[in-house]
Formats: C-alpha cells, structure tokens, sequence
C-alpha cells in the first residue's frame, strides 16, 4: 500500500481553524476542518469521517493544500464546456453586426440568428444553434433594440438646418405689445392619420440606438387641434402635410 501523502508543516490546525472561523465559504471551511484533524494527528479516514467524504477527496484536498495553501481548498467554479467561437471569430462576427447585412448579398435587411449561423457555417465551417449564438452575442454585449427610424434619402446637413430654431412671428415683427393687452394662451397637437412600415428589433450593442432606414413615402392626413380652456374655445383643421405653414 503506497504511504500517505504528507502535509505541509508552515500552518497548524490551530491556524485552520482561526481561517475556517472567519471564512464565508462553506466548503472551503469543512476541507480546512478536514485537514485541521490531520495535523492534530489524526487519521486520514477520521478526516474523512467528519467531513462526510472518501479517502480520494482528502487526499485531493491534501494535494491542493500543499499546492496554494488555505486558498487551494476554496470552492472553484467549474470551466464549463469550451466556446465554439475563439477571439478571432467573435471580433469578426462582432465586425458583421455592426456593418448590418447587405440586401442583395445575404437576402435580409437586417440580421436575424438563422442568418447569423449561416454566416458563421459559410465563413468558419462551425454549426451554432440559434440559442448557443444568442448567448455568445448576449455574452459579448449584444442585445435586440428598437431600431430608429431613418428616411431613405436623409443628409446630414438637413438634419442641422431641422434643429435650427426661429422666433416666433410677434418675436420677428419687433412690435412690443401694450401693457394691460389680453393674452389668450392656446394649447396645440397633431396628430398623423395613415400607415407606415414597422422597424422590427436588431442586434446591437447593449446601451446604443442603431438606426434603420424606414419607407416614410406614404400618403397621410394631418389633423391639428387646439383649444383655449380659459375662454372655451377649439379649432380644428385637416391638412395634408405637417409643416411650418400648416
């Protein structure tokens, strides 16, 4: 029969038991316990006894004493099965996500899971289910958000000339009004009566708001109402278009 394993000298079973005392782990309190008898003196299969193990975990537990130390015998998390993807593979996937799918390429306007594995099938030969990859994109930041809509023809410099803002024609008139002239104060909202295409959720970084461009060549109403509480008064108005004149 091969001799026991020795155990290492530089802690006492006092010391285990001061660690084990102050320790959160309750696994890794009844191994130092475990070996606690050991340096007492105590037999192997004793050891065994009080932590309710065989003599092949203790003497695991020996190993990785000597090994680490008290830290040798915390709970470890076990790996898990390996990724599917390496680092590479996940830069370019992450790289395809972000440039979106090209239309008359990969028949999709914007990327799905089936139309990711088949990505990943014809550029590294690797079979992902939808639910693996789902994971690995979740993993990697990725989430499904609501796109915003973009026109189709939109320029960045309308998008500046848009926000610009202009006073209000009593404003530009430069005309002061008398003190003591009544106001009537209006409350005003529109509202678009006809159908436009929906923007489905896409894969995008989890905190950003990709955009999408979106059909908004649609024939619509307008409807414009306003009221004034104080003097019960309402006007409404139908227009084709939302504007600055309407």
């Amino acid at each position: 029969m091969a001799a026991a394993i020795g155990v290492r000298t530089d802690y006492t079973s006092a010391d285990l038991r001061r660690l084990a005392r102050r320790c959160g782990d309750a696994e890794q309190v009844r191994r130092m316990l475990a070996l606690a008898v050991i340096l007492d003196g105590g037999s192997r299969s004793a050891a065994a006894r009080v932590a309710g193990v065989t003599l092949q975990i203790v003497r695991d537990w020996v190993l990785r004493f000597n090994e680490d130390g008290p830290e040798g015998l915390a709970t470890r998390k076990a790996p898990g099965r390996a990724s599917i993807l390496n680092d590479e593979q996940r830069a370019r996937l992450a790289g395809q996500v972000e440039a979106g799918p090209i239309p008359a390429a990969h028949g999709v306007v914007r990327w799905r899971l089936v139309d990711l594995t088949q990505w990943i099938w014809d550029e590294f030969g690797l079979s992902v289910t939808r639910f693996t990859l789902g994971r690995e994109l979740r993993a990697m930041g990725y989430r499904k958000l609501t796109a915003r809509p973009r026109h189709h023809g939109q320029r960045g410099e309308d998008i500046a000339d848009f926000k610009k803002a202009s006073p209000p024609a009593w404003q530009r008139s430069g005309k002061r009004l008398p003190r003591g002239t009544p106001i009537e104060l209006w409350w005003q909202d529109e509202a678009r009566v006809g159908q436009q295409t929906k923007l489905t959720r896409r894969w995008a970084k989890r905190g950003t708001r990709p955009s999408a461009p979106k059909d908004q060549r649609r024939s619509s109403a307008w409807i414009f109402g306003a009221i004034c509480p104080a003097e019960g008064k309402g006007a409404g108005i139908v227009m084709p278009r939302c504007n600055s004149e309407a």
